[in-house]
């Protein structure tokens, strides 16, 4: 394996998310409270477990509020945050919420988000991500927000994107030939979506930090999906089908970091104990297939 694990907060900083059966994840209130306590509690077991990446956005909710919370300045300084501006929660803690972000990729966005940023994790992120840059998003061609990101890179923060949608290489391959301060990205990859990979290569040989996020498909790659091929695969190799998916992510020579999402303890425990089993290519979908599926999954 050449990749480290990392724990993301998009599933637990905020009462409503997309993953599988995440509706029995959840505490049953779902209140402020109930979502910090077991925010916490999954922090402390990945640390303990020897987890130092930890992954938050501006969208996740309170998920920064949480992280920075969490953190003592012994924590802070053997450990890396990433987190990501571009979206904003306005759910209003609701997970009916019609709507749950919004997206906005201004520099006036920017200046008010990393503020905000700064204030929930109680100081500065090591990495601060433009959140799922797709082909339609201004970001790329901004030279004022690419101005300021350059000043913050010149500050010591690395800046990069997070990538989703169908395009995913296209628009990590545009910024990789673009006079951009990026060094890092984010992106989808999974045995069923692995069309970023080669851009992903490219990236990391670019000598950019690339990390792994929705390895298991928002749940599509673990047991709460039922009678899946991948998860007949699985079973017949004995493991569980989220170790397989994360441990596949994992293996490939490119990537430094790959996100579990868990939103329980048990569900973190499997993700830290991932497997390797061949390339699993048989799996892969049309990327535009996937993402489909990907958008007509209900928040739960």
């Amino acid at each position: 394996m050449t990749a480290h694990i990392g724990l993301g907060l998009a599933a637990i900083g905020r009462p409503g998310y997309i993953n599988l059966g995440h509706d029995q994840d959840l505490p049953p209130g779902r209140e402020v409270d109930d979502l910090r306590r077991r925010t916490h509690e999954l922090l402390e077991q990945a640390w303990q477990a020897g987890v130092r990446y930890f992954d938050a956005a501006r969208s996740y909710g309170l998920a920064e509020t949480f992280l920075g919370e969490w953190l003592t300045p012994e924590r802070r300084d053997q450990l890396t945050v990433g987190s990501k501006w571009g979206y904003t929660y306005v759910a209003d803690w609701r997970h009916d919420a019609e709507t749950h972000e919004v997206k906005d990729h201004s520099l006036a966005t920017f200046e008010r988000q990393w503020p905000e940023t700064l204030q929930a994790l109680g100081g500065t992120p090591d990495f601060y991500l433009v959140h799922s840059l797709t082909q339609d998003s201004p970001a790329l061609d901004d030279p004022k927000l690419l101005d300021r990101l350059r000043e913050l890179a010149d500050s010591g923060v690395r800046v990069g994107l997070s990538t989703s949608g169908p395009q995913q290489a296209e628009t990590l391959r545009k910024a990789l030939t673009l006079e951009t301060p990026f060094t890092a990205v984010q992106s989808t990859w999974n045995v069923l979506e692995r069309s970023a990979g080669s851009a992903l290569s490219e990236a990391h040989d670019a000598g950019w930090f690339v990390v792994v996020k929705e390895a298991v498909a928002n749940g599509r790659l673990t047991a709460r999906a039922g009678e899946t091929p991948f998860n007949a695969f699985a079973a017949q190799h004995g493991v569980d089908p989220d170790a397989l998916a994360i441990g596949a992510a994992a293996a490939q020579p490119w990537a430094d970091v790959v996100l579990s999402g868990a939103t329980t303890a048990e569900q973190l425990a499997s993700n830290l104990a991932p497997v390797v089993r061949g390339p699993l290519e048989e799996f892969a979908q049309e990327p535009a297939e996937y993402w489909s599926e990907r958008s007509a999954l209900p928040w739960h």
